[in-house]
């Protein structure tokens, strides 16, 4: 019996195909990789009996950064980054996928890939072989490594996919791969300048980072394009004759054939001339038969337009709905630039599905027997078929936001295979004086696909009295009316996608990344209507830019690029050469940006105040005794004016100052970091030491739990208790910041254990070791004399000791009282997550069972009281 292996996207995504191919039959079992299970069935493969796994990875399995010595912002000349090394890393380091592919690949026969069906998965796709390949138990080329191209969660789709297995396409993953560097290489080198440089500078620029991005700034570009247009648009005066006319008991409005009048002594001229009609007659009646065309195929880009101006959606959030439609079988696959179905596409076999909706049944049924009309010829651009709906949903099955959306796509599919709306324009002329005034009347003689797009139906408003040429209309108002031209409105979401899309800046996957990008990065916000308007930084920054290179802000630029990365996936370009070629323009950029950058402060020192300026005193400054400022806008810092210099701080917390305790490493005094989460402890942390480590060996941000001062109280030395064996990466420290509630923390993850609540002193015993490698700590309680004694004063130690020594694991008090042990078992099985610190560091150098000074650890573990 051979062995398959199935590699799909999203956990969910491989439930789904395992439950169709197995036909419910599979059974399921949990894996290595916390969020991945793998489901079992036995088949035949290739006419072989065989016994199918069928699992999945979260996206993508490796991400790409420098060395690790590059990634010291103090250290490293940005320019470096553009010919420095680059290195695949794991992009999840929690969830254990390597390790898990690992172990489900052993000896297997075959691997199928159903990664996504675009050049991200098909990049995935080649991440999984180079982790599953060498531990296959044959691999014949490429005959046992397979491709599964799908559209949709059906068991059509699913089945077909399984019979037509291909190649993997390596050229496509190929220019992804140059995509990431590129963006990594230029990305990292320009904001890292700009942050460095800026930030320095300025206290209320109100952004973690300055970033630059080939797609992210001419997003932002558009936006500040329109900005400038509204800036400096000169509104102008016109006039315009406003009549109004009766006939039959129906009065209507007449429009001018001039329309308006910029000059007012020439507007008026004529409105003497017509105020003085007190009747006219219809001199003309034209009637024409005309037609709305109804849409085209949906793709991805016009999904986001009319999630955002529809739906008030904005593109991320929509794209993380429709992919979320699409895993649970409701739409076809999310993510595609055609706009043309396919010459084999069973509309019968939708409507069929559709036929239920209880909504849409009438027209679905409708369309079922009396046919449908040819769609409009699209774009068939090669990947994916158009998005549409692959089973009927109801309220009930989706709510809020998912319905809307799925309401939207099963209309549109409707809608592309009705016929167009049709309507007749009558168009009424009459004179007036000397001038010509006309009015329009529409009647709509078949809705065709309005019946389902009912949004778009037309205005009563616009409907005409029954008029004959010759009728006579009686005016019975004539007015000057004075406006002004208006500038344009920031742009829509809709637009802005329009631009990219039109300007070939980011794929239809990526557009609403780079728009929520920024947003984030506070250089636009959106107002009403889902529109764009850009910040004070963000203006800056574009206008900056062009005062240095336009090319920066531009779309051109990276315009080209993606038609290089096109050429890669299409096995025309050579990847290498299109990496360099792109790097080196970048590079000599950079450079004359670097050179140049105070044409652009020269616009941020007239927009931010200087950090001189911002903040309020905090604490004192190792290097001079003075003041420090706490400046609290993005990114939180203290800066010190004296020695104009900038300490970096954790984000997303609280700062406060610690008892006015000093390092002994530099004497500045220590603070209390506390994050935002509600649960979180404080931890202390010295400025110098956590903006640059003093020791080489850690990485440049360092808190106290991770210090590797012999003597300092605050240290990991000093605090050292036992190795987590939650994680296996951190060290379980005494968080002494936690007293009265006393507690011991890992310094790598989010494990603690508590001690006991109310002891007047808790510390770890300098150079006691036990030898289960396990250091000794020593409990302490303040106990009343006599009768004042308090159920909270009351020692829990064996006959009222006020203190007792020893180790948590072996010694039999602590055991009962703590339960270390049984702490940890829970955690485990819960499963502990890693938060995203930038001060951890992992385990010291310092090897197991050793004591602080390096000496040989002593004691059993045994308890002392006293």
């Amino acid at each position: 019996m051979v062995v398959v292996l199935m590699i799909a996207e999203k956990p969910s995504l491989a439930q789904s195909i395992a439950k169709i191919l197995s036909r419910g039959r599979m059974k399921s079992r949990k894996g290595i990789a916390k969020p991945c299970h793998v489901h079992e069935y036995n088949d035949t493969f290739h006419g072989q009996p065989a016994q199918f796994r069928v699992t999945s990875v979260c996206g993508h399995v490796y991400s790409l950064d420098f060395q690790s010595q590059y990634n010291n912002w103090n250290a490293v000349d940005p320019v470096d980054l553009f010919d420095a090394e680059v290195r695949r890393k794991d992009a999840n380091p929690d969830q254990n996928i390597y390790k898990f592919l690992k172990q489900e690949g052993q000896g297997i026969d075959y691997l199928v890939l159903w990664l996504d069906c675009d050049r991200e998965g098909e990049n995935i796709c080649f991440e999984v072989i180079d982790i599953v390949r060498p531990v296959m138990k044959t691999v014949r080329g490429d005959q046992n490594i397979l491709r599964a191209k799908f559209s949709a969660i059906t068991d059509k789709d699913i089945f077909r996919a399984m019979e037509t297995l291909v190649t993997p396409n390596k050229n496509e993953a190929l220019s992804v791969d140059a995509r990431q560097e590129l963006d990594l290489r230029i990305g990292c080198a320009f904001t890292r300048f700009q942050t460095r440089f800026f930030q320095g500078k300025y206290g209320d620029l109100d952004s973690s980072l300055i970033s630059y991005g080939p797609c992210q700034t001419p997003t932002l570009g558009f936006c500040v394009e329109r900005h400038d247009k509204i800036k400096s648009f000169e509104p102008e005066k016109y006039w315009k004759i406003d009549v109004k006319v009766r006939h039959n008991n129906s009065t209507f409005a007449l429009q001018w054939d001039r329309v308006r009048i910029f000059d007012k002594n020439v507007a008026s001229m004529f409105y003497e001339d017509v105020k003085a009609v007190t009747r006219t007659k219809v001199t003309k009646i034209t009637t024409h038969q005309k037609s709305r065309s109804k849409p085209i195929a949906l793709n991805t880009v016009e999904m986001l337009r009319k999630a955002s101006s529809g739906l008030n959606m904005g593109p991320h959030h929509a794209m993380a709905i429709a992919e979320r439609l699409y895993i649970q079988g409701y739409i076809s696959y999310p993510r595609t630039e055609t706009t043309n179905y396919p010459q084999n596409f069973d509309f019968r076999e939708v409507l069929g599905k559709l036929s239920p909706h209880e909504d849409l049944s009438d027209h679905v049924k409708l369309l079922q027997k009396n046919g449908i009309t040819k769609p409009k010829k699209g774009q068939d651009a090669g990947d994916h078929p158009p998005i549409t709906p692959m089973k009927v949903a109801g309220k009930a099955e989706l709510s809020g936001e998912s319905w809307r959306l799925y309401d939207y796509i099963v209309r549109h599919f409707l809608a592309t295979i009705m016929e167009d709306c049709r309507f007749t324009q009558t168009t009424c002329t009459a004179e007036i004086g000397k001038e010509a005034f006309t009015c329009n009347g529409i009647i709509v003689t078949s809705p065709g696909f309005l019946n389902v797009m009912n949004w778009m139906q037309q205005d009563d408003s616009q409907n005409l009295p029954n008029l004959n040429r010759g009728a006579t209309l009686e005016i019975v108002d004539v007015k000057l009316s004075e406006h002004q031209t208006s500038p344009p409105d920031y742009l829509t979401e809709s637009e802005l996608i329009t631009l990219m899309e039109k300007h070939g800046i980011g794929t239809d996957a990526s557009i609403p990344v780079h728009i929520n990008n920024i947003c984030e990065r506070n250089y636009v916000k959106i107002t009403g209507a889902r529109r764009l308007q850009p910040t004070q930084l963000g203006i800056v920054l574009i206008h900056g830019y062009h005062k240095i290179d336009s090319d920066l802000a531009l779309p051109t630029m990276r315009a080209d690029v993606e038609k290089q990365l096109n050429l890669i996936a299409m096995g025309k370009a050579d990847f290498k050469a299109v990496v360099k070629y792109a790097t080196d323009i970048f590079r000599n950029k950079f450079c004359y940006f670097k050179d140049s950058v105070s044409n652009m402060d020269q616009l941020f020192e007239v927009s931010f105040t200087p950090l001189a300026e911002t903040g309020k005193p905090f604490c004192r400054c190792g290097s001079c005794s003075r003041y420090m400022k706490l400046v609290n806008a993005k990114p939180s810092r203290l800066y010190c004016q004296t020695c104009n210099q900038t300490y970096n701080l954790p984000q997303n917390g609280t700062i406060k100052l610690y008892k006015e305790l000093k390092c002994p490493i530099d004497n500045f005094e220590l603070v209390l970091f506390a994050a935002n989460t509600g649960t979180s402890k404080p931890i202390p942390l010295c400025p110098a030491c956590y903006t640059k480590s003093p020791y080489p060996e850690m990485s440049k941000i360092m808190t106290c739990n991770h210090c590797l001062h012999p003597t300092c109280p605050h240290s990991m030395i000093q605090n050292r208790i036992i190795d987590c064996q939650v994680c296996n990466q951190g060290i379980i420290v005494l968080d002494a910041p936690s007293a009265p509630k006393w507690r011991m923390t890992c310094n790598r993850c989010k494990f603690f254990v508590p001690l006991l609540p109310n002891a007047s002193k808790v510390c770890v015993k300098e150079d006691d070791i036990c030898e289960c490698k396990t250091s000794l700590i020593t409990i302490e309680f303040k106990v009343s004399e006599g009768l004042n004694t308090t159920p909270v004063d009351a020692s829990p130690f064996p006959d009222g000791k006020k203190s007792r020594s020893g180790c948590l694991k072996c010694d039999d008090v602590f055991i009962k009282l703590i339960k270390m042990e049984s702490v940890i078992e829970e955690q485990l099985s819960k499963g502990i997550p890693k938060p995203s610190n930038p001060g951890s560091h992992g385990k010291s150098s310092r090897g197991r069972g050793h004591g602080r000074k390096g000496g040989r650890g002593r004691g059993r573990g045994r308890g002392r009281g006293r």
